[in-house]
């Protein structure tokens, strides 16, 4: 079986509210547990009134505390946003209250806007420190040393697994460099897919976390009993692309029949372009496509964003997707 896992974005749907889109997550979860899904992730956004993990660490508690055994984490904080010593504090008291299942991805953007990144009190500049903020959260997470004047409480020793995450060649020479897993954002920025993953694949340097390259490629996949229905089902995703190129993000709409009736011709060509590893369709169409990205990426894993409206619809997408997967050889 492919590894599969699932980026879920906690979209606050319209008619629900925060809570709904929180208790949706852990339901997801629990589902992905029993379909065999490898872990579950989470991502830090702020300001946008349909997205409801901005606390990011206290919705990842909410959901590894309904599940047993599925890998809970980030994808991802974004650590220029924080103090290393404070991402070190939360995930370390989530590795104490679910040890062995708690992974930490970490981004280098703001994740919001510019008026946001201010009101986090975030210096712009403080990304171009993200390789040294990624090394001294690394330090944090291992275990004391003697004489070690700042410890992080709980946090020292727990070792949580860390992941660079990336939508350029700049996360994959990080990843590489500090012998790192590495998730590649092509589900909404395909551009430097296959240039990132052969960089990294190229350079990785061998570390106490990960003896070998684990690359994990981002993906919008939706998946329906007919080709139509998925088609249908997309337009949802498609329409909350249009409002962020509209500067008008809100809460999830519902699909509609036509989507050419909702965005411009440009609107079309930027979101298709942003889309373009997306796969929507059947079974048939999915595997179809499934099968075609690992060939042309070699990725050691699928991370499945299905951005659904309907929750029992998003359910049945991701058990056609695990049904798909189960049949799937690993890449080679």
């Amino acid at each position: 079986m492919i590894p599969i896992s699932i980026l879920d974005l906690v979209r606050i749907t319209q008619g629900s509210n925060a809570r709904t889109a929180l208790d949706n997550a852990r339901d997801l979860a629990r589902h992905a547990e029993q379909l065999g899904y490898s872990r579950f992730w989470m991502a830090e956004h702020h300001n946008m009134i349909g997205i409801a993990s901005a606390a990011t660490a206290v919705a990842i508690a909410h959901v590894a505390a309904g599940t047993s055994t599925i890998r809970v984490g980030a994808g991802g904080i974004m650590l220029p946003n924080h103090a290393p010593l404070v991402i070190a504090e939360q995930f370390g008291t989530l590795a104490s209250l679910f040890p062995g299942r708690i992974d930490l991805g970490l981004g280098r953007a703001p994740g919001t806007d510019q008026i946001t990144t201010r009101a986090l009190r975030r210096d712009p500049a403080s990304a171009e420190s993200f390789p040294q903020d990624v090394l001294e959260l690394q330090a944090f997470l291992s275990p004391a040393t003697a004489g070690q004047s700042i410890v992080a409480v709980p946090g020292a020793g727990t070792e949580v697994p860390l992941w660079i995450l990336g939508s350029s060649t700049f996360g994959a020479r990080l990843a590489a460099e500090l012998g790192l897993p590495y998730a590649f954002a092509s589900h909404f920025a395909p551009d430097s897919l296959e240039a990132a993953l052969q960089f990294y694949r190229a350079q990785f340097k061998p570390s106490a976390q990960q003896a070998v390259p684990h690359a994990m490629v981002g993906v919008n996949i939706i998946a329906a009993e007919t080709d139509a229905e998925a088609r249908r089902l997309a337009t949802t995703q498609q329409m909350s692309f249009t409002d962020m190129f509209r500067g008008a993000r809100g809460l999830s709409k519902p699909p509609i029949d036509d989507i050419d009736t909702y965005w411009s011709q440009s609107e079309k060509a930027q979101a298709s372009h942003m889309l373009a590893y997306s796969i929507v369709g059947s079974m048939e169409t999915v595997r179809a496509g499934m099968e075609r990205l690992i060939s042309i990426t070699g990725a050691d894993e699928l991370m499945v964003v299905s951005d659904v409206f309907d929750h029992p619809s998003r359910l049945r997408s991701y058990e056609i997707i695990a049904e798909i997967a189960r049949g799937m050889e690993r890449p080679r």
